[in-house]
């Protein structure tokens, strides 16, 4: 198998002067360069952004009824001795 190699591109990224100052300073303190800091902030930010529509599509598709239902039932077992929080 053939390993995938990682194709990065460059993007002039214009900010604020007192934006990139603070990136500048976070970056520092967190011994990260600038580009490292923004690629963090992107992939953070697109995570955020599908994990919001992931959730999104499953509510349109939920039964909230079923669900509600499911929560009122009866107990089950109570847990093995082994299974149990000390």
């Amino acid at each position: 198998m053939s390993e995938r190699k990682k194709q990065t591109v460059t993007y002039p990224l214009r900010l604020p002067a007192s934006l990139k100052m603070a990136v500048r300073e976070i970056a520092r303190e967190d011994g990260t360069s600038i580009n490292q800091f923004v690629n963090t902030a992107v992939a953070e930010k697109v995570s955020a952004m599908r994990t919001a529509e992931f959730f999104a599509e499953r509510r349109a598709e939920a039964d909230i009824e079923l669900a509600r239902r499911l929560l009122r039932r009866p107990g089950g077992q109570p847990p093995d001795d082994d299974d149990r929080m000390s």
